[in-house]
């Protein structure tokens, strides 16, 4: 593929994966007619958009949270990421391990049952009221993506980092907002 040089562009409104920022740009590279690459002008990293008009980098779903310790942001970041990289069988996968992590940065014992995982943040309070239905389908996603030959399609990813989003919030971002008394 060979790009033609740099040059004013259709002007087009995007997302920009790497600073998050709602951009227009009408900066950045073609070629052949049918693939653009434009350059985000609050950051200046470039982004693709080929001939089916699929953005790359993708956006990862879901935001950020505040709080969380360091190893579980950075599976959260992965679960993202994936996501945002049409890797959404990972996001799932990645989501699905959250549940254990969380289990044990809370204090349950490593090398259980996954199941044993789920319970343990149900009865110690850690699933919101009216959770559990949503911490089961994670479960149950996750084991499609795990124990079958399937593969999860992006709503599957998005649908379940949503959640690990609230409960990331739940339990990290939003009792560290007041002030300990």
């Amino acid at each position: 593929m060979e790009w033609n040089g740099r040059q004013q562009l259709q002007s087009r409104n995007f997302r920009c994966a790497y600073c998050s920022h709602l951009v227009a740009s009408n900066q950045g590279y073609y070629s052949d007619g049918r693939r653009r690459l434009y350059i985000c002008p609050h950051c200046y990293y470039p982004t693709l958009f080929d001939e089916w008009d699929r953005q790359r980098p993708g956006v990862a779903p879901s935001g950020k949270v505040e709080h969380v310790p360091e190893a579980l942001g950075q599976l959260y970041t992965e679960a993202r990421d994936c996501s945002g990289a049409s890797a959404f069988t990972a996001s799932v996968l990645a989501s699905r391990k959250m549940l254990m992590n969380i289990a044990v940065e809370q204090g349950a014992d490593e090398g259980k049952g996954f199941i044993d995982y789920v319970e343990y943040l149900d009865t110690k309070g850690f699933i919101p009221p009216n959770g559990r239905r949503w911490v089961d389908h994670i479960r149950k996603k996750g084991n499609e993506a795990t124990h079958e030959i399937k593969v999860m399609t992006q709503d599957d990813a998005e649908e379940l980092l949503i959640f690990i989003e609230m409960l990331l919030k739940f339990i990290y971002e939003f009792p560290n907002r007041v002030p300990n008394p």
